[in-house]
Formats: C-alpha cells, sequence, structure tokens
C-alpha cells in the first residue's frame, strides 16, 4: 500500500463505521463482521489505494525478490507486481492490550470510551484471524484482568472476553505490560489500546519491555469528544473517575488552560512514539471506525515487509 495512500471518503457504507450505530448491535462477532466486510469493500473500491484483495496472501515485489514467486495472475489482473507468500510468512501472533480501567468508563454521548474500544478490538481481531494470524487478547486495569493467549481457535473466546470486560479499577501500564512481556515471548503485532491517562515518558517506559521482546507495537488513543474539546459551561463539582474525588469547578475560567494542558499532552504522546518508531494514531469516539482501521492497515502492510 502506498505510503501516500489516504484513507477512502466517507460514502454510503459508512454508517456500518458510525460508533452511534454499532452501539445498536448487540453481538460482537456480528458487528466485526460487518464493519470489517464493509471497510475493506470501501478500500477495494477506492482509486486512491494499491490494496490487493488477498492482502494476506502477497506482497509488492520489491528488488531481490526471486521473480519466480510473481504471481502473474494478478499481474494480469491488476497490472501490479506480488510475492506470493505461504502460509508460514503470512500467519503472526496478533494481540490486542485493551485498557480496561475505571477511566474508559466515561462517556458524553451514546458510547463510551470502553464500548468504543471494545468495537475496535473485535474488529481488529476478526480481521487478524481472516488472515489467519493467531489471534490473543490482554485486558488490564493496573494488572492483567483477562488473558487469551493467541491462537488460531480463539476468536469467539476473544469476543466473549471483550462482551464481559467492565472498568472497576484503577489503571497503570507498567506492571500489567511487564506481565505481558513474559506471557508473550514469541514475537508478534500488538495493538495497545487505551486512554493513556499517565506522563508521557512513563507510557513509554511500560512500552519498553514489549519493543526489546522484539514485539511490533500500534497504539490507538481513545478519547472522548468532551476531552478533548471540554464543552462544558456551568458551574460544577467534576469527578474523577477512578479515585471518586471531587472537585468543583468553573469551566468558563479553566477551558483555556485545559485546552492548552491537554493540546500539549497530545503533542507530546505522539512525539514520543513518532521518535520510537511505534504507530500511534489518536481516536475520538464520536468518529467512526475507519480511520482506526486504515491506520491498521498501513502499519500491518509495513511491517509485513520489514519481516
Amino acid at each position: 500500500m502506498p505510503a501516500h495512500a489516504k484513507a477512502p471518503a466517507a460514502s454510503g457504507g459508512a454508517q456500518f463505521l458510525d460508533p452511534a450505530v454499532l452501539a445498536r448491535i448487540n453481538n460482537l462477532e456480528l458487528l466485526a463482521r460487518t464493519v470489517v466486510d464493509g471497510f475493506l469493500t470501501g478500500l477495494h473500491r477506492s482509486p486512491n489505494l494499491g490494496f490487493s484483495t488477498d492482502f494476506a496472501e502477497h506482497r509488492p515485489y520489491m528488488p531481490g525478490d526471486d521473480i519466480r514467486r510473481i504471481d502473474w495472475r494478478l499481474f494480469a489482473r491488476s497490472d501490479r507486481h506480488y510475492i506470493k507468500l505461504f502460509e508460514a510468512e503470512t500467519n503472526a501472533n496478533f494481540a490486542v492490550l485493551l485498557d480496561v480501567s475505571s477511566s474508559m468508563k466515561y462517556g458524553s454521548h451514546s458510547v463510551t470510551k470502553l464500548d468504543y474500544s471494545r468495537y475496535l478490538a473485535a474488529c481488529l481481531s476478526f480481521f487478524s484471524n481472516r488472515q489467519r494470524d493467531r489471534v490473543g487478547l490482554v485486558t488490564f486495569d493496573d494488572d492483567i484482568v483477562d488473558y487469551v493467549p493467541p491462537s488460531m481457535k480463539h476468536l469467539d473466546t476473544i469476543l466473549h472476553s471483550l462482551d464481559r470486560a467492565q472498568p472497576a479499577r484503577k489503571g497503570s501500564l507498567n506492571a500489567p505490560f511487564l506481565k505481558v512481556a513474559e506471557l508473550l515471548q514469541r514475537k508478534g503485532i500488538l495493538v495497545v489500546i487505551s486512554d493513556l491517562y499517565e506522563e508521557p515518558d512513563d507510557i513509554l517506559e511500560a512500552i519498553g519491555p514489549l519493543r526489546a521482546r522484539g514485539h511490533d507495537v500500534i497504539v490507538f488513543h481513545v478519547l472522548d469528544p468532551a476531552e478533548l474539546t471540554f464543552p462544558f459551561e456551568d458551574p460544577s463539582a467534576f469527578q474523577d473517575i477512578e479515585t471518586g474525588a471531587q472537585i468543583p469547578v468553573v469551566p468558563a475560567r479553566l477551558k483555556e488552560d485545559y485546552l492548552r494542558l491537554m493540546g500539549a499532552h497530545l503533542t507530546t504522546v505522539e512525539k514520543r512514539f513518532t521518535d520510537n518508531r511505534i504507530d500511534y494514531q489518536l481516536l475520538d469516539t464520536s468518529q467512526p471506525l475507519d480511520i482506526a482501521l486504515f491506520k491498521y492497515l498501513l502499519a500491518r502492510e509495513r511491517l509485513s515487509k520489514k519481516r
């Protein structure tokens, strides 16, 4: 996929990516299948993307590749050179690391941060399972809550775990990620989905052991639109979801400082990840899932070439 490729523009199928619409679907497997099928159909129809319908089976030809492995039938259809990959080359270990700390239950509209993250985790797991990857899941707060080891047979277990995940305790990245590094010995693709309510340096330090194990890490930073825009107007008591502490707040006096601090935090977080060559994407829970899915496909394409 070209590095300069852009996500396809919204179309009639975009409704299947709208989190408010997804919230009406009670079955996570049906939700994931609907989103993935609709999203991939949109990609194939997009004139801006060099995306092969056999994504798991081929990769673009690169100088030095054995020309005997070129799929000439695919070349006849696409006028592009693709190399055949055998199953052992396409299979990968894939795991979602999902934050289920109490701050994830916040939502200013019909979908909470956890709901949105659950939808995304289900879609990525479903897609990866379709690619014949070994899919796994870790849910965490300040410790590992649930662990499903990567396997080609564990999709149903993952969807069930996602469906029953409930935020309850305070969150922390460091302790659970240390344990994840010990559990996942085989190198793979790890997708971290979290609101990342820690200092940027602490976030990067927590991810360090995962990178040291050789894992490719993709981070989705999930925030509610109210956390990004601070739309509040009336004086009231604001409650810390994780500690329960309440603070009287006059929004008009704090909005400018809040937006400045939040902007600085997001800029620093993104820079830390970019400087360390970790794929990062900020996600607004009121926006469709296409940005996240497209970002994952770009990262996966790049990682497959590296591997």
